[in-house]
């Protein structure tokens, strides 16, 4: 293998007849480089050699899964480092244009140890980079990238025969099937899935769609200029444009997922963030109710309520708090045997039976969905349940929930806007009793979770 160079610049005949690679791309959990100003597609094939190389040295089978995320020159690139990874000896498995959460997938599905998927993730165009693992479900963190490292920068990248190509065609639709089996609504949430014009496009509208929400796709048209901004949901920009949307679409909320679609974003109906860290405590306390005694990771920046919070005390739940970092959380979650792993990034990672142990913001997204469909009364009005002897007429989310009963009895719980409580309000144009039963059933049902706390009405 010959020795990368870090000095090399383009429109010069050394810059087509050598690799570059500088030092700085290998990062904590992943490689990433300006392409073209800190790698060629030279230096991609001593990347995918080096990979290759490692895989052979740790005794790993040389398996690895390639895909590319929606760039103009991912493809290129992604097909460089195939060619690095057969010069060492590695069968690579293509699924082509992909989500990392797909390929990660994709690993288990083709039963390949390795992956690398070529993405920049949310990052401006320009950047390319590559995630990299030997063992399902986990990408590699700083020692295993230090080892590649040596091997690329050194040139001690070794050849060997026996390296294939598989083109997987289908995957897209195969990764579709599995996420949303068993997924079925029992009303139509309004989600709109903001997607910045990333690869998320492709995959996340119609996953939630499958499973019975009302999708309102929002730059959902992969575009590799991205016009607008990046598809990031923790960056300002594309926060405040989702939260315009749901406003302006009276949504339920807004799904946002990054360029290569391991993390998603929540936006309320009313247009507020809602940190991944508190939609983690939200999705533990269901999912802690069907698994007594679950056990959670989060990194060490998320909310106390996870030690706090009654309902997940009364569940039994264990909470490990961790390093900050998908890749920390990601291989905490999987050696605890942790039912889930939340990181206030947005990273999100569900071991058996809800997933595989990796970061996917597509099936984090889709849990959102069941959580807010059962606590919803939207189902009781779609099952045909009545509320005090009488049908609900209609279900108001637009700023917290109002129930309307057939008689024009209605009931309304929302979040104040001064303080940390709850704001419930009642009236009946038929009746005093029917206005004190609305509340009367209201203050039932608050009643059942402790953590709802006082609220602002009594009657």
């Amino acid at each position: 293998m010959i020795k990368p160079r870090s000095d090399l610049v383009p429109n010069t005949a050394d810059y087509e007849n050598l690799p570059l690679v500088t030092a700085n791309g290998f990062r904590e959990y992943d490689a990433r480089w300006l392409f073209g100003k800190e790698i060629n597609l030279l230096g991609i094939q001593a990347l995918g050699l080096g990979l290759g190389t490692y895989l052979h040295d740790i005794g790993v089978q040389p398996k690895v899964v390639t895909g590319h995320d929606f760039r103009s020159y991912s493809l290129s690139i992604k097909q460089a480092l195939v060619i690095g990874l057969m010069r060492a000896g590695c069968e690579v498995h293509d699924i082509g244009l992909a989500l990392s959460p797909v390929a990660y997938f994709a690993q288990f599905a083709l039963d390949c140890p390795a992956v690398a998927m070529v993405t920049a993730s949310h990052n401006e165009n320009g950047w390319t980079g590559v995630k990299m693992g030997a063992k399902r479900p986990l990408t590699f963190g700083p020692d295993e990238i230090n080892v590649i490292k040596d091997i690329v920068l050194n040139g001690k990248g070794k050849e060997r025969a026996g390296g294939a190509y598989v083109a997987v065609p289908d995957m897209r639709e195969t990764y579709l099937q599995a996420v949303t089996k068993g997924h079925k609504l029992s009303r139509p949430i309004r989600v709109i899935a903001a997607c910045g014009n990333g690869t998320a496009g492709a995959f996340a509208p119609e996953a939630l769609s499958r499973i019975g929400a009302e999708v309102i796709g929002m730059d959902a048209d992969l575009d590799f200029t991205f016009p607008k901004y990046n598809p990031n949901p923790e960056d300002l920009e594309m926060l405040h444009a989702m939260s315009h949307a749901v406003k302006e679409q009276g949504a339920d909320l807004c799904l946002g997922f990054d360029g290569d679609g391991d993390r998603c974003g929540v936006v309320d109906d009313t247009g507020r963030e809602i940190f991944a860290d508190k939609i983690g405590v939200m999705l533990a306390r269901g999912l802690s109710a069907e698994h007594k005694n679950a056990q959670f990771v989060v990194d060490v920046k998320s909310t106390g309520l996870y030690l706090t919070d009654p309902v997940l005390k009364a569940n039994g739940v264990k909470t490990d708090y961790w390093k900050t970092g998908h890749s920390y959380i990601k291989r905490r979650t999987s050696e605890l045997g942790a039912l889930a792993g939340f990181e206030k990034s947005g990273h999100f990672f569900f071991n058996p039976p809800i997933g595989h142990g990796y970061d996917d913001g597509i099936v984090a997204g889709i849990q959102v969905l069941k959580m807010l469909d059962r606590a919803g009364p939207g189902a009781m009005k779609d099952k045909g349940e009545v509320l005090l002897g009488q049908r609900i007429v209609s279900v108001v989310t637009v700023n917290g929930v109002r129930v309307t009963l057939e008689d024009g009895t209605w009931g309304l719980v929302r979040a104040s806007s001064n303080k940390p409580s709850l704001v419930v309000v009642v009236e009946s144009p038929a009746s005093e009793v029917n206005m004190r039963a609305m509340f009367k059933d209201i203050d039932a049902r608050l009643g059942k979770h402790p953590e709802v706390g006082e609220y602002d009405q009594k009657i």
